[in-house]
């Protein structure tokens, strides 16, 4: 039986290869874990005639003008595989080398766009809705915003807009098959039904329906389905005399194609709040930060946003129903600290317009005897905007944000992740 339990979706990315170009699917090798309320969508830009003279008052018809997708990925018990999939994407460049047994992914802003259709790279993204109620493969998404999230008392969090060109392939067909008005069974065109067991392709059949009056359709009661390519179904009898040739619709999942075949999923531990370490006030040199003051437990959260304020845009010349082009509009990233207010600190930048850096590393377990899970963010050229005190309970508190900057020699941000897999983004090993 179809289960509608969301604990039975599941996620599955092109962590590794990011797509050879726009619109060109990339083979799925990393099943990740998202939050159980996350659900890709198809955004339909459909118009109805309202603004046309019709000689009516209400709206007539309904055009299709494509789709773009979304998602809204939440990681809200973080891996390093999470950092290195979402900011490797949405930052853009990565380079990998090994590591010890692993593997360390040095992440980094790309330098304007990758082609001339995409700005980031791109990567192809499937979900399974339930158990199996279906399957949809997302061509081209792009991740065009993260925010990571260091909480006292919690995981570290991450969480991704994912936003793409509208091209998907769902894993169902719809089939209309000939028939005299009281068949018993129909016979599908070319397709076997996905279904190991007679059980499971039963279940693969989502609907028939019978237009014995023109326009008016009747459900069909269905009870079984051959093993056979193309398949045979069995049906219970419309109620016909059987001398009409009606049209029934067939809704159900055919043999599944390769990219139903979800991939293994990356067992790594979730990183926790307790065991990060910021740094405030030093300087990166380009291979270790040095100097600052490391802050402990004045912290209650810090919160770091990339936003690349990037779009699908519909170009011409694209030749489907679909965006053809993602266009970043400008890179922009932040830091927001709540913390205790012990002292002026912050306030003192504000008043200096200064600058300097950011160092935070979260760290998980061994991976081999001399190297953990990792993941090191490190900001070379930071400025405070605002600084404003407050009280929380019967705390003082100060919420400070804090501007990134783009440093002459060491850029914006530097991101390490230290764990198993080989690469991210389609980079290969130096």
């Amino acid at each position: 039986m179809r289960s509608v339990h969301a604990t039975h979706n599941m996620f599955a990315v092109s962590a590794n290869l990011r797509e050879t170009a726009i619109n060109t699917e990339q083979t799925l090798d990393t099943t990740m874990m998202f939050d159980i309320g996350d659900i890709a969508k198809v955004e339909a830009r459909r118009q109805d005639n309202s603004n046309q003279a019709i000689g009516k008052e209400e709206p007539d018809l309904i055009y299709d003008n494509g789709a773009l997708t979304s998602l809204a990925a939440n990681a809200s018990m973080a891996m390093p595989q999470h950092f290195a999939f979402m900011l490797g994407y949405g930052l853009g460049n990565v380079a990998s080398a090994g590591l010890g047994d692993g593997y360390k992914h040095t992440i980094t802003p790309i330098e304007g766009g990758l082609d001339e259709d995409r700005e980031n790279p791109s990567f192809s993204l499937a979900q399974r809705y339930g158990k199996t109620i279906g399957k949809i493969l997302f061509a081209s998404m792009f991740v065009d915003q993260v925010t990571a999230t260091f909480r006292k008392d919690d995981w570290v969090k991450i969480a991704g807009q994912f936003k793409g060109t509208g091209k998907h392939t769902l894993d169902v067909e719809s089939e209309t098959v000939e028939a005299l008005d009281n068949a018993t069974s129909l016979t599908l065109d070319a397709n076997g039904v996905a279904g190991a067991t007679a059980a499971a392709r039963l279940d693969n059949i989502q609907e028939i329906k019978v237009e014995l009056t023109s326009g008016v359709w009747t459900q069909v009661e269905f009870s079984a389905v051959s093993a056979e390519t193309p398949a045979v179904i069995t049906i219970s009898s419309a109620g016909g005399a059987g001398e009409l040739t009606v049209n029934y619709k067939i809704l159900y999942r055919p043999t599944e194609a390769a990219w139903g075949t979800f991939p293994a999923r990356v067992s790594e531990d979730p990183l926790k709040v307790a065991k990060i370490s910021v740094i405030h006030g030093g300087k990166w040199n380009g291979t270790s930060f040095s100097g600052g003051r490391t802050v402990t437990s004045e912290i209650n959260s810090l919160e770091y946003t990339l936003n690349n304020n990037g779009e699908c845009e519909f170009v011409p010349g694209a030749g489907g129903d679909y965006a053809a082009r993602y266009f970043r509009d400008g890179r922009v990233q932040k830091i927001k600290l709540d913390r205790e207010f012990r002292e002026l600190v912050m306030r003192q930048h504000v008043e200096d317009n200064d600058t300097f850096g950011i160092y935070i590393k979260a760290e998980g377990a061994l991976y081999d005897a001399t190297y953990k899970y990792q993941v090191e963010m490190i900001f070379p050229k930071c400025a405070v905007m605002t600084a404003d005190p407050g009280v929380d309970s019967k705390r003082l508190k100060e919420d400070v944000d804090v501007q990134v900057l783009e440093d002459d020699t060491y850029g914006s941000v530097i991101v390490h992740v230290q764990n198993m897999v080989e690469t991210y983004a389609g980079v290969t090993l130096e």
